[in-house]
């Protein structure tokens, strides 16, 4: 096991960084990559890490530069290709989202079909990719990983980061089917939980949000899933010869209002918002099946646990007091 070499790009990030963990503690060697290894901010935690004096090796490497990732990925086993921008409102989707998800990815994969040594590539997707369909959702309909987001739908609703990650997920699947790489997904909803990195991601931002004395909560109904939960479906992927297709990962689908309330029962101090930013119905939840995570022996960890645990974090780490 000890002579396994895998690669994990865009390695500082929220959800790379817990992967990055779980290989050291299995005993991998990692390759991490990072657009700038001489930012402490991306790197401190890593090196951090057990086994990281030993096993882990950071290199420079840009998702929009072509070949940056050949030397890297040669004699990796395995390729786990986290590296996407994951960030609200851009000014310009084409050149700050949709460019780096969609680009990138193939760019990565185009290394992964020159290395011979490597025999899978684990994809960080998103349920952003599974549920923008012309299906409606409710309550009672439960979505699965047959289930494939419409590029168009997304344009004309200029959902750009979900339009990101749909459409670098089919690039994914036909450059791999046309290559013959053996691909995997992992389609988490929006990941929460304890932070090993010491800046703000997007998700944990979501909540400091709710925390923080905002005077109204958007009108979304978000899927959530702990980000310790995500890292092990990483590993379990690679390490299960039998894993294949597309992975969903949500333990709850919750509207915003239900989340407010929550925290005000868990935290009855901290201020949360009292009304929705507008007057229209609520977006409505939804199931998602847990049928193949749990197949690949990953146990859900419950919303509230997660919740309590990125508030729990962003007090430990500065970014909230209570």
């Amino acid at each position: 096991m000890a002579a396994k070499v895998v690669c994990v790009t865009g390695a500082g990030g929220f959800i790379a960084s817990w992967i990055v963990k779980l290989l050291l503690e299995r005993g991998y060697t990692v390759r991490g990559t990072l657009r700038d290894p001489a930012d402490p901010k991306k790197t401190e935690h890593l090196h951090a890490l057990e086994g990281s004096a030993e096993r882990l090796q950071l290199f420079k490497a840009d998702l929009l530069d072509e070949g940056s990732f050949d030397a890297i990925v040669e004699g990796c086993d395995c390729v786990f290709h986290t590296a996407s921008p994951f960030y609200n409102n851009p000014k310009d989707p084409q050149v700050e989202l949709i460019d780096p998800a969609v680009k990138g990815t193939l760019n990565v994969l185009g290394s992964c079909k020159k290395a011979a040594s490597v025999k899978r590539v684990i994809l960080t997707s998103s349920m952003a990719a599974v549920v923008f369909t012309e299906k409606p959702l409710s309550p009672d309909v439960v979505v699965d990983e047959t289930s494939y987001s419409i590029p168009e739908l997304c344009e004309k609703a200029k959902e750009w980061y979900v339009l990101s990650k749909t459409l670098a997920e089919q690039a994914a699947w036909k450059f791999s089917k046309d290559n013959g790489i053996d691909l995997v997904t992992i389609n988490p909803a929006v990941v929460i939980g304890p932070l090993l990195q010491p800046t703000l991601n997007t998700s944990a931002q979501i909540i400091l949000y709710l925390i923080s004395g905002s005077p109204v909560y958007l009108n979304y109904s978000f899927g959530w899933v702990n980000v310790k939960d995500v890292a092990l479906a990483h590993v379990l992927a690679f390490e299960t010869p039998s894993a294949s297709g597309r992975y969903g990962m949500v333990d709850k689908v919750i509207h915003f209002s239900e989340v407010v309330k929550i925290i005000k029962d868990m935290y009855p101090s901290l201020p949360v918002p009292e009304k929705c930013v507008d007057d229209e119905l609520f977006a409505p939840t939804y199931q998602v099946s847990r049928e193949r995570i749990t197949s690949l022996g990953v146990e859900l960890t419950p919303f509230e646990t997660s919740l309590k645990e990125t508030i729990e974090c962003l007090k430990e780490k500065g970014f909230v007091s209570f």
